[in-house]
């Protein structure tokens, strides 16, 4: 009883723990914004630090990394700001060219269905308004603010001006002590999680730091590239301070989807109203255009692409949840934060869903996916996968790293009762017409395929000069039938002839079949995860009665299903127990290498037993 109540609570107890650490983290965003950033900026720093103590020692090395960057800092946003002060300046001097757009656009829209539609509003808002009650027309509308008493507003406390300063402050000391600690620190976060867990703390660690650090260098060389794209295209334009606006460009594309939306926005909002005209105005929305599709399909896809190593999808949801929680610095911090969940989902067991639900590599392995998409009976999708395969690996694998999981998979959901019978028919028979897609497939092979061909092994080479029959079994119904079919497409470039007899023979029958067709190899296909009692079986009478038959069986499996012993078949009496069809193929290729040659017409040994 305790145990099952252990089950049923833990999902609570789960949920419970994730509202208390989202709770945790809005309530006191004042003081782990400050910590995330300081922990952002001394991952970025720690590598310059180490380059630099080398020659004037750690505490020189931190002081002068941590005064360059945040003096850097300081002056670009003081620059930043007194630009801006000059551009409030000197806007009144463009009041005359703002009242002209505005009157080219009440031109454009005078008479024109702009016009319509602006008066259809006008009456709707009418009726609206004389639709309303006439006594609350007259009340006026009162405004009271309201004083944040709030914890964590407390830095508001000290103005608006020593407030971010403040913060700026804290966080500098911070990474200047973390980046002194930095061994200290790490030794103390092992510790924490214990020595038993040292191995996936330190590559956690590495991996953390290494994505991030990728990620924000990947992301600085792209903002620097478009930023100076930026402000060489604007200054030849025309357009007033380029060089505000290529900063600004550069440093809000760190901010994600939002950032280059703000970036754009001041040039073209600048240029309508510095600039005369129409044609410099549009040629500024056309050269953010181009640098926003250069970046995003050519920059981002070679330097950056799988740096984050976040899903889009996964990383929008981040994004607005942080945004949420901590506000613009949780927008800036989305990316960094995102990477360290994914890789702490990679490495602690746990929290393994983060990376199945974030990571940007594949939830499903594509036998999985495959499976997945026959039990949905979509299968133009199913056979896109096996297209996919085939564009770039060699088309002999396609059985084994697709199709022959699928029907293992089948199997076991209907021996563990998740799946039908008529669902597993469904899965066999779906499995059988995409077999007929690659083998016409195969019947016109690419000229680089044909020439792989003439390159065969000599043991190939005299494999096909043999006529050799193969008798194929499939010991428990159609799914090993089609296994032999795959097995049949395999050897089908050489001469062994592989004939498939049907699942209902008795064991005697089949025994007769060997004899009267004088078959010197028998193939038995037995998926797992079934089991090979019936196979063993079968092997045991078959040695008894024809010696001289060679036997190969075929437990093909991924993994995950395959036999973990096969010694109870190989004591039966069977030449070899294959894991995978391309296994069973080379056994094939090697035990008919060693056959006597039949000519045509002759009988086998077994078949003269038999007679």
């Amino acid at each position: 009883m305790p145990e099952r109540f252990d089950l049923l609570m833990a999902p609570w107890l789960r949920f419970a723990g994730c509202v208390l650490v989202v709770a945790v983290l809005y309530w006191a965003q004042a003081v782990l914004v400050p910590i995330a950033l300081a922990i952002l900026i001394t991952f970025v720093l720690s590598r310059p630090v180490m380059f630099l103590q080398r020659w004037i020692g750690r505490l020189p090395a931190v002081f002068v990394v941590v005064l360059l960057v945040f003096t850097g800092l300081g002056l670009a946003a003081w620059g930043a700001a007194t630009q801006v002060s000059h551009l409030a300046e000197d806007l009144p001097r463009y009041r005359a060219n703002i009242r002209q757009k505005i009157s080219d656009v009440r031109g454009v829209s005078r008479g024109g269905s702009v016009e319509q539609v602006q008066q259809t509003v006008k009456e709707i808002q009418d009726q609206i308004a004389a639709a309303s009650p006439s006594g609350n027309a007259g009340e006026p509308v009162i405004v009271q603010s309201q004083q944040a008493s709030s914890l964590t507003d407390f830095p508001s406390w000290l103005g608006p001006a020593l407030g971010p300063l403040s913060t700026a402050g804290f966080v500098a000391a911070l990474v200047i002590f973390m980046l002194l600690e930095r061994e200290e620190l790490r030794g103390r976060v092992f510790g924490l999680v214990g020595r038993g867990h040292l191995a996936v703390t330190t590559k956690a660690f590495d991996e953390a730091a290494g994505r991030v650090s990728r990620q924000l260098l990947m992301q600085t060389l792209v903002n620097a590239i478009y930023g100076s794209s930026v402000g060489v295209g604007l200054w030849l334009i025309g357009v007033p301070y380029p060089v505000l606006w290529a900063a600004l460009g550069a440093a809000l594309r760190f901010v994600p989807y939002l950032g280059p939306i703000a970036a754009a926005a001041g040039p073209i909002l600048i240029s309508l109203a510095a600039l005369s005209g129409w044609t410099k105005p549009l040629s500024v929305v056309g050269l953010l255009l181009a640098l926003e599709l250069f970046t995003n399909l050519v920059l981002e896809t070679v330097l950056y692409a799988g740096a984050a190593g976040v899903s889009q999808v996964a990383l929008l949801v981040a994004v607005g949840t942080w945004t949420w929680l901590w506000g613009s610095v949780g927008l800036l911090l989305a990316t960094p934060l995102t990477v360290c969940l994914v890789v702490l989902g990679k490495h602690v067991p746990g929290f393994d869903f983060l990376s199945t639900l974030m990571a940007d590599s594949p939830a499903l392995s594509p036998d999985v996916s495959y499976y997945q998409r026959l039990l949905a009976r979509d299968q133009s999708e199913a056979a896109e996968i096996v297209q996919r395969h085939l564009t770039s690996q060699p088309m002999e694998t396609v059985y084994d790293a697709l199709m022959l999981p699928a029907l293992n998979y089948a199997e076991r959901d209907r021996i563990e009762g998740r799946l039908s019978e008529e669902d597993e028919q469904t899965v066999t028979e779906q499995t059988r017409e995409l077999l007929g897609d690659v083998e016409r497939f195969e019947s016109a092979p690419p000229a680089d395929a044909r020439e792989q061909e003439t390159t065969a092994t000599p043991l190939e080479h005299t494999a096909s000069r043999i006529p050799v029959d193969v008798l194929g079994y499939p010991a428990n119904g159609q799914s090993d039938a089609i296994a032999l079919q795959m097995l049949a497409q395999l050897v089908d470039a050489s001469a062994i002839r592989l004939e498939v007899t049907s699942a209902r023979l008795l064991s005697s029958e089949v025994i007769d079949l060997v004899r009267t067709t004088g078959a010197r190899l028998v193939c038995i296909a037995d998926l797992p995860p079934s089991p090979p009692s019936k196979t063993r079986y079968l092997v045991r009478k078959l040695r008894a009665t024809v010696p001289e038959v060679k036997i190969l069986v075929g437990r093909w499996a991924p993994a995950e299903l395959a036999d973990d012993d096969r010694t109870s078949l190989l004591d039966a009496g069977a030449h070899h127990v294959a894991a995978t069809l391309l296994e069973t193929r080379e056994q094939l290729l090697m035990l008919a290498a060693h056959e006597p040659h039949i000519p045509e017409g002759e009988t086998s040994p077994a078949a003269k037993t038999a007679g």
